[in-house]
């Protein structure tokens, strides 16, 4: 890694990567749980398909102003800045028990502001790499602060408190700060007389015409439906087994992800791409059987295995994008990327989890072994699919 960046750069984006992961934890893993405790119960669904339906637009915008218009730092530094009050707002609005549908609707504004960063972040931290393959160890601190922005939420007592997401705000603001400090990136000279269709981003979608990439989006968009309802409900799991502090259980979640992260870089050197990505879906078919039995010990189980099949797929993927597609069009294909997986997966994963739960609950309960049992045999849908569909070539180097 040192040999491609000097140290003091790597260190600068390797923390961009762990206050990112702390600001987005530290308010989306106790969400849930806050939203029920203060009787926001009926907008809980809606409140995470926000990050969905903003998914749609607002990556595909500043994807294609990270190459063409602006530097992707700067519009990094403006989002945070967006994020950081928009999350004031919210968490002040929740606190005096405001009206649901216009918490929803600033969780909505929330949601546009902070969905393209994560994007916007991977293109800054690739477009410093001489090898695509470098990026997993980097990758691996924003794990570190997933899983120290729920253990940060448990800490403070904010599992089930607005205090979530003041602390959050905070961090998105030191994120910003700390914009001033990363390094200067050149963009792609601004194009006369872009169309409308250019300057959203949507000629991204020519990528779709590669089979290779189609099969993948589509794979990574159907696994983000079931995949959708871990967030949302396995916190309420937790409590119903009587487990508190449900944030930093939920931290379990990265202990899986950091191995495999480290051992990433060696399974893209020694097998096809095909069975990488196969063995993260088989993954979230197993976790999802652990989750189904509903023992303590076999939920802590099926959330500390959710690391391996986001690391195999999601990851990869990200990976993949930059092995596979031209230089000039890979923020736009990591922005796609986002558009269909946060976007069109997550919001019929969102939506459709909260009937699903819907549908598994009555007066004596949750049946919590029917609600994982259908999305573990959901996902299952996905790998027979994926391994029927793709062919790929062999990603050796």
């Amino acid at each position: 890694m040192l040999k491609t960046l000097r140290k003091a750069e790597y260190a600068e984006l390797t923390i961009l990567f762990f206050v990112q992961g702390l600001a987005m934890s530290t308010w989306f893993v106790p969400l849930g749980n806050v939203l029920d405790t203060h009787g926001l119960h009926r907008i809980k669904p809606f409140a995470f398909a926000a990050s969905a339906l903003a998914a749609f637009v607002s990556p595909l915008i500043f994807g294609a102003m990270a190459d063409r218009q602006a530097s992707p730092t700067r519009v990094l530094r403006w989002l945070a800045m967006a994020t950081a009050v928009m999350m004031s707002l919210v968490s002040t609005a929740i606190k005096f028990h405001g009206n649901a549908w216009l918490i929803l609707a600033l969780i909505q504004l929330l949601n546009l502001c902070s969905a393209p960063m994560l994007s916007i972040s991977s293109a800054i931290i690739f477009s410093r790499l001489a090898d695509s393959n470098e990026f997993a160890p980097m990758r691996v601190m924003l794990t570190f602060g997933w899983m120290g922005g729920g253990l940060l939420a448990s800490l403070l007592n904010a599992d089930t408190s607005s205090l979530a997401g003041y602390t959050s705000a905070i961090i998105w603001f030191i994120l910003a700060g700390f914009t001033f400090f990363l390094p200067s990136l050149e963009v792609p000279k601004s194009v006369e007389n872009l169309s409308w269709h250019e300057r959203l981003g949507l000629d991204a979608l020519t990528l779709l015409k590669n089979r290779d990439l189609r099969v993948v989006f589509i794979m990574t968009t159907l696994l983000c439906i079931p995949l959708a309802a871990f967030y949302p409900y396995a916190p309420t799991n937790l409590l119903d087994l009587g487990l508190k502090h449900t944030s930093a259980w939920m931290s379990l979640a990265q202990t899986t992800e950091v191995p495999g992260i480290m051992c990433l870089g060696w399974l893209l050197l020694k097998w096809r791409m095909k069975w990488i990505f196969a063995c993260g879906v088989g993954f979230g078919v197993l976790r999802l059987i652990f989750c189904a039995v509903n023992t303590k010990a076999l939920l802590l189980l099926g959330i500390a295995l959710h690391g391996a099949p986001f690391t195999l797929v999601y990851i990869t993927v990200q990976i993949f994008l930059e092995q596979r597609v031209d230089k000039t069009w890979r923020a736009r294909a990591q922005a796609l990327l986002t558009l269909m997986n946060n976007g069109v997966g997550n919001l019929i994963g969102y939506l459709g989890a909260g009937w699903w739960f819907n549908a598994c609950t009555h007066p004596a309960g949750t049946q919590w072994t029917l609600f994982w049992s259908g999305l573990s045999a959901s996902v299952a849908g996905v790998l027979i699919y994926f391994l029927i569909a793709y062919k790929g070539k062999d990603a050796r180097r």
